[in-house]
């Protein structure tokens, strides 16, 4: 029986408060376990501050709850999970010093964390050299591979490429703007699609490279650049990798300036339901993003999860997002293994991972692929009114993650 099934009657009696401390009394560690039984350590490491903290922090939450729903089941190999959680502030190097507190000092057996890619590289050092696991839930770059991380978000195959390829299919998209925060995966991100277009045919003059730091907040210029831009005549297209709450200037910078989803639309990779919220419905109605997930998806398992979100957190306006679908996969593939393996050895578990399948919550399964990522299936939405994402295309069947693509022609898919 899911959380939900077992909360609803008491949600309606309890007021908010006391369902929120309901909640937290799940996660005290060795509840309903014999006290001889040492509780499994699963470190999270996010930002709960800083300029990421608007992203990172429902990873937070979500990750509590799937510890205490796995507390409800009986563990894992009999014994309670107890949460560890730490911040690294939106601070890289500190990712790499808080994954090794959490390693050698708190002993965890596991960490689920990170988002950007300088954060991610920052942790692998770290994860590589302690020989631990760390589950990652966001799309990234691509072009790389470690024997310590599973990748759980979408290479550049399972959602970048396709998505533009959508946008100049059936939106008959001639110019594009590449528009990123200057990191990593922005950078490197552009690079495959400027290729991916140019091998389209596209004129290297028909795509406009921006970026800018975290954290940015005067958009004025860039936008009226963009402007400048879209204003040949011929349909243009704003292809958004700009991460963290720089996102909230630059939409409202668009509204501001009258540059709705009709002037030039925004197809963004970083901007899921929980960043909606922060940025205002009012400046993303019309705006597009690609995912491997969407909130209103119909799906049973969808609707359970996202019924048990909001009862756990005791708001039932708490959105649900494509990175925390990718935690709840690779959680319940860390669980299989772990139960596969009978330990929580890490050489173990990472042989135990390889082909392991869990549902995901679009009513099908991934899998572990050999190479450390999974199969998604692509979505693409247009933010409505209400701000959730009306889903206008989906790709065929389940993509399986390809962090060596190559930018040449049609999309593997």
């Amino acid at each position: 029986m899911s959380m939900c099934k077992k909360s609803c009657t008491l949600d309606s009696l309890l007021p908010t408060f006391c369902r929120i401390a309901l909640c937290l009394l799940l996660l005290l560690p060795g509840l309903g376990f014999p006290q001889s039984e040492q509780a499994i350590r699963v470190g999270i490491l996010h930002s709960l501050s800083g300029t990421m903290a608007v992203s990172e922090g429902a990873l937070k939450d979500s990750l509590l709850m799937l510890v205490a729903e796995q507390n409800q089941r009986g563990g894992v190999l009999g014994r309670p999970l107890e949460a560890v959680v730490v911040d690294p502030a939106s601070n890289w190097p500190l990712y790499a010093e808080k994954a090794r507190q959490l390693i050698e000092r708190e002993k965890v057996a596991v960490i689920f964390g990170c988002w950007t890619s300088a954060s991610r590289r920052a942790v692998k050092a770290v994860v590589e050299e302690l020989n631990s696991l760390l589950f990652y839930p966001i799309q990234y770059e691509g072009r790389e591979q470690s024997p310590n991380i599973f990748y759980l978000g979408a290479a550049p195959n399972q959602q970048a490429v396709p998505a533009v390829q959508y946008f100049k299919e059936e939106l008959a998209i001639e110019r594009w703007v590449l528009a990123g925060t200057d990191y990593i995966y922005p950078r490197t991100t552009n690079r495959i699609l400027a290729s991916y277009l140019e091998n389209l045919g596209v004129d290297p003059d028909d795509i406009m490279l921006s970026y800018t730091p975290f954290a940015h907040k005067d958009w004025q210029r860039i936008v009226k650049d963009i402007n400048q831009f879209a204003s040949t005549g011929r349909k243009t297209a704003v292809i958004s990798t700009i991460n963290g709450d720089a996102n909230i200037a630059f939409y409202r910078e668009l509204a501001r300036q009258r540059r709705g989803a009709n002037t030039f639309p925004v197809l963004a990779f970083s901007v899921g339901e929980e960043e909606i919220k922060s940025i205002g419905i009012e400046s993303m109605v019309g705006h597009y993003a690609a995912w491997n997930y969407f909130m209103s998806i119909d799906a049973e398992e969808n609707r359970d999860f996202v019924t048990n979100w909001q009862v756990f957190t005791g708001d039932d306006s708490r959105v649900s997002n494509d990175p925390m679908e990718a935690q709840y996969i690779g959680f319940r593939m860390w669980v299989s293994a772990v139960e596969r393996a009978g330990t929580i050895a890490t050489d173990k578990v990472r042989d135990a991972m390889i082909g392991i399948t869990a549902a995901n919550l679009t009513g099908s399964s991934a899998q572990m692929l050999p190479n450390h990522h999974i199969s998604k299936p692509v979505y693409i939405g247009k933010v409505k009114p209400d701000g959730q994402y009306q889903i206008i295309w989906r790709s065929p069947e389940n993509i399986n993650g390809d962090p060596w693509y190559r930018e040449t022609g049609r999309s593997s898919w």
